[in-house]
């Protein structure tokens, strides 16, 4: 069964590129083929290729399908802030429609798992009428929370459930990433997020020197339908 899903955060920083990218490997290591796609990222770097950005990269080095880098990442933006000011600042105009038909077009190569990274939170402006969740609404697809585990992390994590169950889609599951190594209290946030979150967690991944997509991997498991 060929599987998409939306990889979304609790905030910026949260890890989605680092949980992405080993959710891929896990997949490519249980024998799936596998595609992404990171439809708009800001913070991209001038290259004798044009803009790039590191996430979109990682995407592209991470996956099993060969895809040019215009295809993993069809909006680039140059300034590292949010994606409605820097389209905004470039005279540029992107609609939730435009982004979920790039995704479509990643989804119809077939992939057996194909993941599509948001950027920042889940409610990220495209422009003063549409926000970023409304790309995954259009899609249908359902929707994997990465948990930037710091302070206010449960607040965070149970309000973007509840956004994404109010938009009407299938949380498949959260992970839990220690985007900070001395966060007070970890195990007591751990417990209390795993008995709060309406969604099987599919993973804690630690703090690591070295997070490349397999070491990630074997943190994590992919979500059951």
């Amino acid at each position: 069964m060929k599987q998409t899903l939306f990889v979304t955060g609790t905030d910026t920083d949260a890890g989605k590129t680092i949980v992405s990218c080993g959710l891929l490997a896990r997949a490519k290591l249980d024998g799936l083929t596998t595609a992404a796609i990171k439809p708009i990222a800001s913070g991209c770097e001038q290259t004798d290729e044009g803009l790039r950005n590191s996430d979109a990269l990682a995407l592209q080095a991470a996956v099993t399908m060969t895809l040019p880098y215009e295809q993993i990442n069809p909006v680039a933006l140059e300034p590292a802030i949010a994606p409605h000011i820097a389209l905004q600042e470039s005279q540029r105009r992107v609609s939730a429609e435009q982004l979920a038909g790039y995704c479509r077009g990643v989804m119809m190569k077939g992939a057996d798992f194909t993941l599509i990274e948001g950027a920042g939170g889940w409610r990220v402006p495209l422009s003063p009428r549409e926000m970023y969740s409304s790309v995954p609404k259009k899609l249908e697809v359902p929707v994997i929370l990465v948990v930037g585990m710091k302070l206010g992390c449960i607040n965070h994590a149970v309000l973007t459930a509840e956004a994404i169950f109010k938009d009407g889609l299938k949380l498949a599951g959260w992970v839990a990433n220690r985007a900070e190594a001395d966060m007070s209290r970890f195990e007591e946030n751990l417990t209390a997020l795993k008995g709060l979150m309406p969604a099987p967690c599919l993973g804690v991944v630690p703090h690591l020197d070295e997070p490349t997509p397999e070491n990630v991997a074997s943190y994590l498991t992919l979500p059951k339908f």
